[in-house]
């Protein structure tokens, strides 16, 4: 006899209200994905120097022509808000205190990733497409690799490039700012 097991999906309102509840805190390493709690990876040495390199070389890049946004919630739909590792936003006054950002605020998304680039790669990225998500990036610090996830449909990205060493890519949004890969990784 096999057993079915039951799981039961939540909707973005009804994860705030466990964080409001204090069922979870926002010290969970958590993030809602099609209704699912997914715990998070823990955040290496190697990830979060990254983070930060990109961080610093966004500000420096754009300024206050965006609000550059670390690991913070993404309402995408009303069953998953994921954390991308940075997103580049359009700016608002309100900085997006007074709600989550939503889809149509993001310029771009990016992920890091060493232990989670599989999925980042076959969850994350296609529930960004289904959003509709202009550009992701997803950085590979094992290969030092950086793909490009552009063209977004129901079912992922039509188009999908890969930088390395060297090459040099534009912001979205902003065609004039460009940066290398090696501005990346530490080489």
């Amino acid at each position: 006899m096999t057993v079915q097991l039951l799981r039961r999906k939540f909707t973005v309102q009804q994860y705030h209200k466990m964080v409001e509840s204090g069922i979870l805190t926002e010290n969970d390493r958590v993030e809602l994905i099609r209704g699912e709690i997914i715990e998070m990876s823990p955040i290496g040495t190697k990830h979060a120097a990254c983070v930060n390199r990109l961080v610093n070389l966004l500000v420096q890049l754009l300024g206050k022509l965006v609000i550059v946004a670390a690991q913070n919630p993404v309402a995408l739909n009303d069953n998953s808000e994921p954390q991308p590792d940075i997103a580049l936003l359009k700016p608002r006054d309100d900085f997006y205190e007074n709600a989550h950002l939503q889809p149509e605020d993001i310029f771009l998304l990016i992920e890091v990733a060493d232990t989670t680039v599989i999925y980042d790669r076959e969850e994350k990225i296609p529930l960004y497409a289904q959003a509709n998500i202009t550009e992701v990036w997803l950085v590979d610090i094992n290969t030092q690799v950086l793909e490009v996830y552009q063209q977004p449909t129901a079912v992922g990205y039509q188009q999908m490039q890969k930088f390395t060493s060297s090459q040099i890519l534009s912001i979205p949004g902003f065609p004039d700012v460009t940066i290398t890969v090696d501005e990346i990784f530490v080489r």
